[in-house]
C-alpha cells in the first residue's frame, strides 16, 4: 500500500493529546495514531451506513403490528422449552 505525506494544523491542545497517547505506549508515533483514529471513524462509517439501511428496510416493511410479550414467550417456551435457571449462562 503506497503511502501519502499529508501535512495538518493543530491546537496546541490536539497536540498535546496525541503526545499523550504515544507516550502513554498505545502507539508508536504520531501518524500510527492519526491512521488509527481514520480507521475507526471509517468502521463507525460502516456500522451507521448499516444501522439506516436497517431502519429504512424496518420503515419499508408495512404497518406495526400488535406484539404480545406473553404470547411470545410461552411460543419461544413451547419451541425451544424452559430452562432451568442453572442451565443459563
Amino acid at each position: 500500500m503506497t503511502t501519502v505525506r499529508k501535512t495538518i494544523t493543530l491546537t496546541t491542545h490536539q497536540d498535546e493529546w496525541i503526545k499523550a497517547q504515544v507516550d502513554a505506549g498505545g502507539y508508536t508515533n504520531d501518524s500510527e495514531y492519526i491512521r488509527d483514529l481514520i480507521r475507526r471513524e471509517q468502521e463507525r462509517g460502516t456500522e451507521i451506513g448499516a444501522i439506516r439501511a436497517a431502519l429504512v428496510e424496518g420503515e419499508q416493511s408495512g404497518e406495526p403490528r400488535p406484539f404480545d410479550a406473553l404470547v411470545f414467550n410461552q411460543r419461544m417456551r413451547a419451541k425451544h422449552g424452559k430452562r432451568k435457571p442453572q442451565d443459563r449462562g
